[in-house]
């Protein structure tokens, strides 16, 4: 069955065509929300939480992106959705104070560093940096969805991007020079 011709069966309540899609996309709906929620339980609750949440809106799906990135929106929002209700500030920051952040900041990171140490950097990264750089760095989110996410500015969206990334470069430094990386 053609991806369009399941989702319109799964639009009529197609009990088959909905575990086809879901057999589907699962595994990886999982490991986004495993980014996010640090506990295998807590993100198969969300991602199947997600996926009901999906099946119930499936005709607002209008194709315009894939359905895989439809629904990892869905999914992360979820996330963060938990997130919030097991009340972890994901801070307000005062505008007025925030500094302007250059878009073109160059970051980089040393050579010889894996994707799994910097995964494990920003497992130590406060909340309110962690989230926002995940959703730009792994799930690359560009500052305008980052904001509508996690209900910020777009100026907040940037510098908390911006400042993650400063603290993530520090702590994979700590890391290298500190564990003998």
């Amino acid at each position: 069955m053609i991806q369009h011709q399941l989702i319109e069966a799964c639009k009529q309540n197609d009990r088959r065509a909905q575990l086809k899609l879901y057999n589907k996309y699962s595994e990886g709906m999982y490991y986004v929300a495993y980014r996010f929620m640090k506990d295998r339980f807590e993100a198969e609750d969300a991602m199947q939480e997600a996926f009901i949440k999906a099946f119930a809106k499936l005709n607002q799906f209008t194709g315009e992106v894939s359905f895989g990135a439809w629904l990892k929106k869905i999914v992360i929002n979820k996330c963060i959705d938990k997130l919030k209700a097991k009340k972890l500030e994901l801070v307000a920051i005062n505008e007025q104070v925030l500094s302007s952040v250059d878009e073109n900041d160059n970051w980089k990171v040393e050579e010889g560093v894996s994707l799994e140490q910097i995964k494990k950097c920003m497992e130590n990264l406060p909340e309110k940096y962690r989230y926002p750089l995940m959703l730009f760095l792994m799930e690359g989110y560009d500052h305008e969805e980052i904001s509508e996410i996690m209900e910020i500015s777009q100026v907040a969206s940037r510098t908390l991007v911006h400042r993650g990334k400063k603290k993530l470069q520090e702590e994979l430094k700590s890391q290298r020079h500190g564990t003998g990386y």
